[in-house]
């Protein structure tokens, strides 16, 4: 009896220290190979792989660059005809009500031949020019499929620097070179395109700025 408890003994003791080297390893390994993805996403300011609200259309000055098109709030629904419509980051307000709502985590799923997403596209071509960017990209004007793109592609941010340079004072040439320096490339450079983080070209803007990177 005793012989079998100092085996069962010494067999946890062994598994605790492969399972604590195991630990360790794996740590270690990832912090070496690919710390910043091990460390995770969340900033100062959010999470660089969740798409966030810049706009409130209360405070919003074109201050910020903005994302894609996303489920933080109805903009063109009609609820008296149960019409869910597009949803839309740049107006976070429940229809007929100054309330803001929170955000959901859903495409419109609205096809190309939906007069709902027509009129939702042309509200938001005609709310980007009020808010000064004379050309919306396509990807300005349509959800992405998550509809909570944290991402925009190089075209998009620029399309945006009138807004943000006549609302900050900042150079365009200065917005441009942090354009540049935030693309990050394609991944292993062939698949996908050349892509923007929202947040982290935000924290670079806050950086020129002098202030905190809050939307």
């Amino acid at each position: 009896m005793l012989l079998n408890l100092r085996r069962s003994f010494v067999f946890a003791i062994v598994a605790m220290v492969i399972t604590f080297i195991y630990m360790l390893a794996g740590t270690g390994l990832s912090q070496l190979v690919f710390s910043k993805t091990a460390n995770g996403s969340i900033t100062a300011n959010g999470s660089t792989l969740i798409g966030q609200n810049w706009y409130n259309s209360k405070t919003f000055h074109g201050q910020w660059f903005l994302g894609r098109p996303d489920d933080m709030g109805p903009y063109a629904a009609n609820p008296k005809e149960n019409e869910p419509g597009g949803d839309n980051p740049l107006v976070a307000n429940v229809p007929g009500s100054s309330a803001l709502v929170d955000g959901e985590s859903a495409a419109t799923n609205l096809g190309p031949r939906s007069e709902i997403l027509l009129q939702n596209t042309e509200a938001l071509i005609a709310l980007w020019h009020k808010l000064g960017v004379p050309h919306p990209t396509p990807d300005l004007v349509t959800t992405s499929g998550s509809g909570l793109d944290p991402d925009i592609a190089p075209e998009d941010a620029r399309a945006q620097i009138p807004m943000v340079s006549k609302a900050t004072g900042i150079a365009p040439s200065a917005l441009e070179k942090l354009i540049s320096r935030e693309t990050h490339s394609a991944e292993w450079g062939f698949l996908g395109s050349s892509y923007i983080d929202v947040l982290q070209l935000n924290e670079g803007l806050a950086k020129l700025r002098g202030t905190s990177a809050t939307p």
